[in-house]
């Protein structure tokens, strides 16, 4: 082949060999599929899973991530965090976020719902839509729950905190009632604003809903072996 025969055939495939490159350096489409020995988990929620006033190591899914390393699970924990999202808000943004492939999730979405005094029935509706999609990916969901502050009265605090417990019987999937147990009331806990929680108080959260996320991991595993 001349050198000039050489350019243009060149010219004339660069597109299809650049493509080829760039496959080759990236692999292929989306993330390389999880081995039972390192799942992808998604921590989908708000500003208390985003991680908001902390540094990115001292978010829930990074002291999560480092939490079950030390337990002998090499989980990637996933930062699907919005700050300021409702239920509203996640439910429109969930099919973006489960092109990251997640192979298990917690749901901690409502406390800016619950801020806001969003009506309880559209609360549910969202979550429940958004179970609903899990479900039909078979992606297998920790639900954390969240408690309506106390100001907005016992009817609409019955209303709201109703919506976890019963979704989670609905769908037959595990529920962690209360995302900020042991840690909402402890000033020594929390950030200045008294609402989001600070180093210490995320690092109270993993230590208190670890075993349930152990449970979703060691669950799926053995599905993921029966099958």
């Amino acid at each position: 082949m001349r050198y000039g025969d050489g350019r243009r055939y060149f010219n004339k495939y660069a597109p299809v060999i650049m493509l080829f490159i760039m496959m080759t350096a990236m692999g292929s489409p989306g993330h390389a599929a999880s081995d039972a020995s390192h799942p992808r988990l998604m921590a989908f929620g708000d500003s208390l899973t985003a991680g908001f006033g902390l540094p990115p190591a001292d978010s829930f899914p990074s002291q999560l991530e480092q939490a079950l390393k030390a337990e002998n699970q090499l989980v990637e924990v996933l930062n699907a965090g919005v700050s300021g999202d409702t239920t509203s808000g996640g439910l429109a943004r969930l099919d973006w976020a489960l092109s990251d492939n997640p192979d298990l999730i917690i749901v901690a979405l409502g406390a800016n719902d619950s801020l806001r005094g969003v009506d309880p029935a559209i609360t549910r509706a969202n979550l429940s839509a958004i179970l609903e999609k899990l479900q039909n990916r078979q992606i297998p969901v920790l639900l954390a729950g969240i408690y309506a502050p106390p100001n907005l009265g016992r009817q609409y605090g019955k209303s709201f905190n109703s919506i976890y417990p019963d979704l989670a019987e609905r769908y037959d999937i595990p529920l962690y009632p209360f995302f900020l147990d042991g840690v909402v009331s402890d000033p020594s806990l929390n950030q200045q604003d008294g609402i989001h929680p600070n180093q210490e108080g995320v690092a109270v959260i993993v230590g208190r809903i670890l075993p349930h996320v152990m449970r979703l991991i060691e669950e799926w595993k053995r599905t993921r072996s029966a099958g």
